[in-house]
């Protein structure tokens, strides 16, 4: 049965929030996680949370890696604000669920049927959700099984999930399809391409498709903290970067020299995939005078990017990390379709025995 209210229907989810009045639901401290769906919503029953890295780095150091402390953290948050709304970061994750209904102003509009499993693309720091219990916690991956219903508005986006590609490697590659699609947009053949993170998730699905950009004549570096990791040495192995740069992305100083002997004219593009703060003057630094720079970090602190650009002088394009692009489902899944050693990676990675 549909929630019973005197609140009108937004297709953009404003009827949900509950404080401040007026804000839409991202940017609102609480909303109305009531697990009933009006009927411009769809309700689902929902097996699986992924935190996004930032967001889940934070609340693991906080809770001292302890799978219970975490859980507390997440149902602390989602009691408080009605949504996995990271006080500290500011981001949410997504999550994997089954449509249980939906509402009456939808049907027939929508290609969702009650059963439907799906995958939510809009974030968890604006999504209704509501859970009864949280049943397991996987540190090394950012996810969270839980028993709860969430429910996406008419706005939100959603994909089905692929028969190709195992339940979790979709879910773990579609919390970061805003990346390797916003790459494939803005990358241009024959460019130099830095990615910093390039060893992570969103950045191994970036160097994949920058890679396919440049071409032959094109250059793609990776800047990641460690070489010695399978991811690492997989992106050496493949080719998908021409160069891999040992470096702590913090180090605004180092990353300049060092990329600066490398590419003595600098980056056309520059991508930060990282999931640390204190990267914006790094990636910068990096980027050519009149060059791009791509935080797609939820770490990034927009101020300090804006201001430290500001202090050395730099004329560079920057782009807010959005994490939706036109077809960046399709685009992420098949990056991994066309990359079968990445493939590989994400289902020993992130593949559970538990998966479908």
């Amino acid at each position: 049965m549909s929630l019973v209210t005197n609140r009108t229907a937004c297709a953009l989810g404003s009827h949900r929030v509950l404080e401040p009045a007026g804000a839409l639901p991202q940017s609102a401290w609480k909303i109305d996680n009531d697990p009933r769906a009006f009927e411009n919503e769809i309700l689902c029953d929902v097996e699986c949370l992924n935190v996004d890295s930032a967001s889940f780095r934070q609340i693991s150091e906080a809770a001292g890696g302890d799978e219970g402390r975490i859980s507390e953290t997440i149902r602390a948050t989602v009691e408080a604000r009605g949504k996995q709304h990271n006080p500290v970061t500011g981001s949410g994750g997504m999550f994997i669920g089954r449509v249980a209904e939906v509402g009456s102003a939808l049907r027939g509009r929508i290609a969702l049927q009650p059963g439907d499993r799906i995958a939510s693309l809009v974030s968890l720091s604006l999504t209704p959700l509501h859970i009864q219990s949280i049943d397991r916690v996987d540190v090394a991956t950012g996810r969270v099984w839980i028993t709860g219903r969430a429910v996406l508005f008419e706005s939100g986006i959603w994909a089905k999930l692929p028969d190709d590609i195992n339940t979790d490697v979709a879910l773990a590659t579609l919390d970061v399809a805003g990346a390797p699609a916003q790459v494939r947009r803005i990358t241009r053949p024959g460019q130099t391409v830095v990615i910093i993170g390039a060893d992570g998730k969103s950045g191994m699905l970036s160097c994949a498709q920058a890679k396919a950009r440049v071409g032959a004549e094109g250059r793609v570096v990776g800047i990641v903290p460690d070489a010695s990791t399978e991811s690492a040495r997989l992106l050496q192995r493949t080719g998908l970067v021409d160069e891999l740069v040992e470096l702590d992305a913090r180090q605004a100083v180092e990353v300049h020299r060092a990329v600066g002997q490398r590419i003595p004219d600098l980056a056309d593009l520059t991508v930060n995939c990282v999931n640390v703060p204190g990267t914006e003057l790094s990636s910068i630094l990096c980027t050519k005078q009149h060059g791009t720079v791509y935080f797609f970090s939820m770490s990034t602190s927009f101020t300090a990017a804006a201001l430290g650009a500001e202090g050395v002088g730099k004329d560079v394009t920057m782009i807010v990390g959005n994490g939706y692009a036109e077809g960046h489902a399709e685009t992420a899944l098949q990056t991994l379709r066309d990359n079968p050693e990445v493939h590989a990676y994400f289902n020993r990675r992130f593949a559970s025995s538990t998966a479908l």
